[in-house]
């Protein structure tokens, strides 16, 4: 028996793996009924779960009517892309200014075992899934360096437009090869001290799929 946290978080990992996997169809409006129903609980942890689901930006709620999967189009590409340059734009700069302090090394240590693993991801029986968390991760270190919560959200809740962004852009044949050198590019140019050329070459990395006609 499952107290109502339990249920809610249940439904909440089960919509976002179906989301995520694209079981889902963004076309369609889902009745939160018939969900409750296919899931076998009560409405009341499915609707905490879509609130939750809401708040983390992977679905749009129509009142009185049900949700649907939010889509990727041009606008919402470019307003996530700019929020993530503001935020690890901001990053970098932090970053740089500690760079005498403990945390600055573990950031670097991290990034470097991150690269390791995305290496490794292009081989992976899991790729390109592999790879695209292993990106995510690599610009999630930067965010967290921070230690500032909002930060944090802000990330969390861009986190299901990033996804869609960087899957259709490692479609792109030879992309995935050079976001791995961007990314070894950005962390050579952090690591030797040179904060100016590592904040223009993650801008641009991050600005990257807004010339890439990707929708």
């Amino acid at each position: 028996m499952y107290d109502s946290g339990s249920l809610q978080s249940q439904a909440y990992n089960t919509i976002k793996e179906q989301i995520l996997s694209k079981s889902l169809d963004s076309d369609l409006l889902y009745s939160e009924t018939r969900l409750a129903k296919e899931l076998g609980i009560s409405r009341t942890p499915l609707r905490e779960a879509l609130q939750c689901l809401s708040q983390d930006g992977y679905i749009t709620i129509i009142p009185s009517r049900g949700f649907k999967i939010r889509r990727l189009d041009k606008e919402t590409m470019r307003e996530s892309i700019e929020v993530r340059c503001a935020i690890e734009g901001f990053c970098v700069h932090l970053a740089a200014s500690l760079r005498g302090e403990e945390r600055f090394t573990t950031l670097l240590k991290d990034m470097e075992e991150s690269l390791k693993r995305q290496k490794a991801a292009l081989t992976s029986d899991n790729f390109p899934a592999s790879f695209t968390e292993e990106d995510h991760q690599f610009h999630m270190l930067l965010v967290h360096f921070a230690r500032n919560s909002e930060f944090d959200h802000l990330f969390q809740r861009l986190l299901y437009m990033i996804h869609l962004t960087t899957a259709n852009a490692l479609t792109v044949t030879g992309r995935t090869q050079a976001t791995l050198e961007e990314h070894e590019n950005f962390y050579q140019q952090l690591k030797d001290g040179n904060t100016d050329q590592a904040y223009q070459v993650l801008i641009a990395h991050l600005m990257m799929p807004l010339g890439m006609n990707l929708i």
